[in-house]
């Protein structure tokens, strides 16, 4: 199997599993908020709210499963169907899942989840990167006419 077939199936991996839990945690928030009687484990405690702009996971909630998981469903798609895009997508959602995971961490506690969620937008955006060949196996930028068209997302044949 070659690096590059390597490279797209780890993205597709990450980015689908970014896709269905950013969905369901989102859904999942903003539902729980809706229904305080329902809250679970799922639903953090308000005091984590507090200093915040957010007096609820309502808004959180919608944002994340809009935004976040949104751009990853958006990313899983274009790998999947091979558009010529579709590195570029799932690059441009792994920054929002950082800068998501980022911003999270300035309002509420953070653990060993956002260390995880924010590995796997920096893995997105380097396997991407490689996908586009931007940079090499080993790091480096590539010299210019060894990444050949940026469509190298495209399903081998």
């Amino acid at each position: 199997m070659s690096r590059h077939r390597v490279a797209r199936y780890l993205l597709l991996v990450i980015t689908g599993s970014v896709a269905v839990t950013a969905v369901i945690g989102g859904i999942a928030l903003a539902a729980g908020s809706l229904r305080p009687a329902g809250r679970s484990v799922v639903v953090p405690s308000l005091e984590h709210l507090e200093g915040s702009p957010f007096d609820s996971y309502l808004l959180p909630g919608v944002l994340l499963a809009g935004i976040v998981g949104g751009l990853h469903v958006l990313a899983v798609t274009a790998v999947l169907a091979g558009m010529r895009r579709a590195s570029l997508a799932a690059a441009i959602a792994g920054y929002a899942l950082v800068i998501w995971i980022v911003e999270q961490m300035t309002i509420v506690p953070s653990g060993a989840l956002q260390v995880i969620y924010a590995a796997a937008g920096l893995a997105e955006i380097g396997l991407a990167l490689l996908v586009l060949g931007v940079v090499g196996p080993e790091g480096g930028p590539r010299r210019r006419g060894e990444a050949g068209r940026a469509a190298l997302l495209r399903p081998a044949r």
